[in-house]
Order: C-alpha cells, then structure tokens, then sequence
C-alpha cells in the first residue's frame, strides 16, 4: 500500500508511532530564577533522581561559568556535560545517541537562556514526537532587564513554568530578580546579552549582583560587606 503522504521520510522521524495505550508524550518544562537560586543544583539533583530509576540522560550546556562542557553548582556540584553551539540541532544530539544503540528518556539542558529560538523549538519536539522528558534551567532575563531569546521561547512554548523557589536577596534584604551586570563599581546598562561571569568579588573587571527591582533601576550596588563589617560576630 502506498503511503498516505510520500513526501514524508519515515528514516527522519524522530520515533515511530507510539502504540494504542502509550504515554502520549513528553513535557518540556522551564526552571527559571535569578543567579545564585539554585538552577544548576536542581538540574543536577534531577538528573541523580531520574539515574537512580534507571532511566538514561543527555546533559547539555550552554556557556556554563566553568568554561567547561559542564553542569557545575557553586555548592561544588558538577557533571559533565554536552556544549550546545549556536549551529547545533538538539534533535541530532538525540539521533547520534540512538544511532550508538544507547537510550535517551530524558534531556536536561543547563543555561537554557542561551539557547536559540530555533533549539528551543526543537526541544519542543523531542518532547511530542519523541516522548522525552525534557528540563530546562536558567535566566529569564539578562543585565538589562529583558527577556532572553531563548527564555522567551520557553515561556511560550513549555508545558510547565517553575519559579526557583529559593530567595536570593537584594543587599538591603527585599527579593532580588534583577541580574545587574558590574563593571568598576557602576551598573552597566548596554553591550553584548552573552558576557560570562560570576557573581563573587574578585578581581575580574566584570561581574553580575542580584538586585531588587528599586536598587537595580537606581544602580545603588550597597555597602561593602567587608568594609563596614556586617558579618562581624565582635
């Protein structure tokens, strides 16, 4: 019998036709919060929690802090990872796993606010067509307090939207959302949406800080823990 459509090639389908009584397919959900909330730990506690069912994983990445193909937390948490460069389809990723005979059920991707609109899409896919669980974690917005590419396409296409739970505070103690981008003691309010940094005060010439939206707006960076003593116990 000849097949319904011939233009569809059914060596590129992501997977065949699931059966009568099957899951009907996978969520892609998005895990988002400021800097320092946790993102990168909750990724890789979900990643322990689903290897602990014997259910196999693709890790990916996009310009991870470390510099490195890795997942890494600042409590000292880190696995390796894939890179996603921005010619990279994720689908492909997926297909050369499968092409090995090793199993993907589900995929977790790591700076996901990096991610093109494009990717996010084909995420999007493995999920449907695919049946894979996939989790995304990072930013919402970047240093000038507007939504990322990549998390805008997440929000508009996700199963789930989660906000991290875990408060990360403005120096004056209100809940900080706003990623402020710190070059010499000043806010910066424009240049590239793609500069990696951390959030510790080093000697680095750029740096982010987690901010409310008042001292973001006004650029009021605090005082210096360290000078004036906050943390002093005498």
């Amino acid at each position: 019998m000849e097949p319904t459509n011939p233009r569809l090639d059914p060596t590129d389908a992501l997977s065949p036709v699931p059966a009568a009584g099957a899951s009907p397919g996978g969520r892609l959900r998005y895990f988002f919060g400021p800097m320092d909330c946790g993102k990168s730990t909750l990724a890789l506690q979900i990643d322990h929690n689903q290897a602990r069912q014997g259910r196999a994983g693709l890790l990916l990445v996009r310009h991870d802090r470390s510099g490195t193909p890795t997942i890494s937390s600042r409590m000292g948490l880190a696995r390796r990872a894939q890179e996603v460069h921005e010619d990279v389809d994720v689908r492909d990723l997926v297909r050369a796993r499968w092409a090995r005979g090793e199993r993907v059920d589900y995929v977790i991707v790591d700076e996901a606010q990096f991610l093109s609109p494009a990717q996010v899409d084909q995420l999007a896919e493995l999920a449907d067509d695919a049946r894979l669980d996939v989790y995304c974690f990072g930013l919402a917005t970047d240093f000038r307090s507007t939504l990322f590419p990549g998390a805008a396409r997440l929000f508009e296409l996700a199963d789930e939207l989660n906000a991290i739970q875990v408060e990360v505070l403005c120096w004056c103690g209100l809940p900080g959302r706003f990623n402020a981008r710190v070059h010499d003691g000043e806010v910066v309010r424009a240049g590239d949406t793609v500069l990696v940094a951390d959030t510790a005060r080093t000697a680095d010439e750029v740096r982010y800080q987690v901010l409310c939206r008042r001292h973001y707006r006004t650029g009021d960076l605090g005082p210096d823990a360290a000078r004036d003593g906050q943390l002093s116990l005498t």
